[in-house]
């Protein structure tokens, strides 16, 4: 079945918050590359540092995974990188998780929040739990960052005021509903941004190489959107989401 074309004609910001440093390199940067050409502002939040995704001790993985991350980050224009400090493998879906991403919504004030699947079967495997409790931290987190008697700290100690999201994307989704279509570019791009996490990558026994892998994700999104290379997301209105149709 055809997708619909991503409606992001008149997005400024979009917010990408995902459990760990990688997550989004998986396809998505392909959509980050093809958004920050056009002008619009992506930020990246990590609820962990990836600390444990290695077999060296986790003071010396946390920084060598965000040098890593921000030099994917470089490969497709984004400036703005945070990564605060749940704990890597042990994430909870609870209040202090949905408290950390609202306040990060509150900041930034984005139009789209981009996050991973959040199923329990995902990417043709069982997924994993971190990724479980961020999609679902980020489902709750959009509605907690637009209502003001929930965190109510977040306005009175912090001073940020609510903050309307106009959607979801879900990327890597079960059942997405649109595709934005990228160019030859864009795939390399975010080709490129994966391999930047190559000390990580050393530790994932059998891993594809991303310049077959990535392509092949992207062409089946085009096959989909009736385009070359397309990024497929879920996407949930919020309310106020404009058709580019």
């Amino acid at each position: 079945m055809m997708l619909e074309p991503l409606p992001d004609s008149d997005w400024r910001r979009v917010l990408c918050i995902v459990a760990h440093p990688d997550d989004m390199e998986y396809g998505a940067s392909a959509a980050v590359k093809t958004w920050t050409d056009r002008g619009i502002e992506v930020a990246y939040v990590l609820l962990t540092a990836g600390e444990a995704g290695m077999s060296e001790p986790p003071e010396v993985v946390a920084p060598l995974r965000e040098a890593e991350q921000r030099a994917a980050c470089d490969t497709v224009g984004v400036s703005r990188l945070t990564i605060l400090d749940h704990p890597d493998g042990m994430l909870e879906h609870n209040l202090d998780l949905r408290r950390s991403v609202a306040r990060e919504i509150r900041r930034f004030r984005p139009d789209a929040v981009v996050t991973g699947e959040y199923a329990v079967e995902a990417y043709g495997m069982l997924n994993q739990a971190d990724h479980r409790a961020a999609g679902m931290a980020v489902v709750d987190g959009v509605r907690d960052a637009d209502n003001t008697w929930v965190f109510r700290e977040l306005a009175e100690e912090e001073g940020l005021a609510k903050w309307h999201t106009r959607a979801l994307l879900v990327a890597a989704a079960n059942e997405p509903t649109h595709a934005l279509a990228v160019t030859e570019e864009a795939v390399q791009a975010s080709v490129d941004s994966l391999n930047c996490h190559a000390a990580y990558l050393r530790h994932v026994e059998g891993h594809p190489d991303p310049a077959e892998m990535i392509p092949q994700f992207l062409e089946a999104g085009g096959m989909r959107a009736g385009a070359d290379f397309a990024v497929m997301f879920r996407v949930h209105d919020l309310g106020g989401l404009a058709s580019d149709s």
